[in-house]
C-alpha cells in the first residue's frame, strides 16, 4: 500500500523536498529518500509504507523507556522499514537498515483494532524511525484516541517542525534519543548525520507542545561516553525543561557492525547519572542493567523509593491518589497513576 505524504514541497522541474526529517531530502523523478520508503513519484512525494507494518509486539510501557508517563500500562508497538539513521549499533538493524517496502498489510482501522483485542491502553510507533511514516502514524494515532487509546513515538529527535507540528494532532508523549550524549564527532561516525543541532532543536520545538517528552541517552563506551558533552547535554535540558524531565542513561550492547564492543561498564553509566543529578535534574534514570537501583524512582524531597522497579516491572508504589510520596507528600512529575489490579497482581509476586 502507498499513498501521498503530506509533509513535502513541490519544487521546479518536478523535483520534491520531504519535510518529515532534518536531511530535507530532495528527489527528482523516482528517486527515492535517505530512508528508503519516501519517494517522488510524478511529481509528488509518496509514502511506500503507509500501511506496511513490518513488526509489532504488545509490550509495557516502561520498555521504551517511559517511567513518568501512564506507568504500568501495555501498548501496541509498531514499526516500518526504513529510518533516517544509519547507526552501527542499531538493535533493530533488520528494520530499519531495509531498504524494501515490506510488511503486513494495516488499515488504520485495523491497527487500532488489534490494540483494543490485545486490551493495550496505547499504541507506539518504534523500532525504527517513526517520523518516517508519519502521516501513516498521524491517522492511526487520530483513530486511537476516538477510541481511548493514547500514543508514543520512539524517536531520534532528528525531526523538523513540520513534523512537530503534525505530531500535536495526535501524539501524547515522546522518547528524544540521544546517542553518545551528542556529541558531534560520535554521530558523524557511528550514527551518519552532520550533527545532532537538529535533535536540540526537535526539543525546544517540543517544549512549545503538550506532549509528554522524556530523554534518553545511550552511552558508547570509549567513543560515547564523553562526560564533559553528556553535562552540556544535561545542561540543555536543565535550562530548557527544569529539573523534573526524566532523563534515562542506557548501557550499549555490541549488536549489528559493533559486535566489537564491550558492553557501557556499569559504572560510567553512574558517573553519567552524578552529572546529570549536579546539572540540577532530579529524575534521572540508568537503563538496561536490570537490578541497578537507579532502575526505580526516587522522591526529590525525602530521596525514598516511590516506584521501585525491576526492568520493565514495577515492584513497590509508594505514591498516593494525587501522585505524592506518601512519606513526605512531596508531588512526583509521574502522568497517570498505577493501575490498582496491577498493583495486586505485581506485588502478589515479589512480596
Amino acid at each position: 500500500m502507498q499513498k501521498e505524504a503530506i509533509l513535502y514541497q513541490r519544487l521546479p522541474n518536478h523535483k520534491v523536498r520531504c519535510l518529515a526529517c532534518a536531511r530535507y531530502c530532495e528527489m527528482g523523478k523516482d528517486q527515492t529518500g535517505f530512508c528508503g520508503i519516501r519517494g517522488n513519484k510524478e511529481g509528488k512525494l509518496m509514502l511506500y509504507v503507509y500501511g506496511k507494518v513490518a513488526a509489532a509486539h504488545v509490550d509495557p510501557i516502561e520498555k521504551k523507556p517511559v517511567s513518568h508517563y501512564r506507568p504500568g500500562t501495555k501498548i501496541f508497538s509498531i514499526g516500518t522499514t526504513g529510518c533516517s539513521w544509519i547507526c552501527r549499533y542499531c538493535q533493530n538493524f533488520d528494520l530499519s537498515q531495509r531498504r524494501k517496502i515490506e510488511g503486513q498489510d494495516y488499515t488504520p482501522e485495523e491497527l487500532v483494532r488489534s490494540a483494543l483485542d490485545y486490551k493495550c491502553h496505547g499504541i507506539a510507533y518504534t523500532y525504527n524511525e517513526p517520523t518516517i511514516f508519519i502521516e501513516f502514524a498521524r491517522d492511526c494515532g487520530v483513530l486511537a484516541k476516538k477510541n481511548g487509546l493514547f500514543n508514543i513515538f520512539v524517536s531520534n529527535g532528528y525531526c523538523t517542525p513540520e513534523s512537530v507540528k503534525m505530531m500535536t494532532e495526535f501524539l501524547d508523549c515522546i522518547t528524544v534519543d540521544f546517542k553518545g550524549n551528542g556529541e558531534q564527532k560520535f554521530v558523524r561516525r557511528y550514527v551518519g548525520i552532520p550533527s545532532s543541532q537538529p535533535i536540540f532543536d526537535t526539543l525546544l520545538e517540543l517544549k512549545k507542545t503538550n506532549i509528554h517528552v522524556e530523554i534518553t541517552d545511550l552511552v558508547v563506551p570509549k567513543v560515547g561516553d564523553s562526560l564533559e558533552h553528556a553535562r552540556n547535554m544535561c545542561k540543555f535540558i536543565y535550562d530548557n525543561f527544569g529539573p523534573e524531565i526524566p532523563v534515562h542513561f542506557l548501557r550499549f550492547h555490541p549488536d549489528y557492525k559493533m559486535m566489537e564492543f564491550d558492553p557501557t561498564p556499569v559504572e560510567i553509566l553512574e558517573a553519567h547519572h552524578e552529572v546529570a543529578r549536579k546539572e540540577g535534574l532530579k529524575y534521572v534514570y540508568i537503563g538496561n542493567v536490570p537490578g541497578h537501583k537507579y532502575e526505580s524512582t526516587y522522591c526529590s524531597e525525602c530521596e525514598r523509593v516511590v516506584i521501585r522497579r525491576y526492568g520493565s516491572d514495577i515492584l513497590k508504589w509508594d505514591l498516593d491518589d494525587q501522585n505524592r510520596c506518601r512519606f513526605c507528600l512531596n508531588k512526583i512529575p509521574v502522568v497517570g497513576s498505577l493501575d490498582k489490579g496491577y498493583q495486586e497482581k505485581r506485588f502478589e509476586l515479589v512480596l
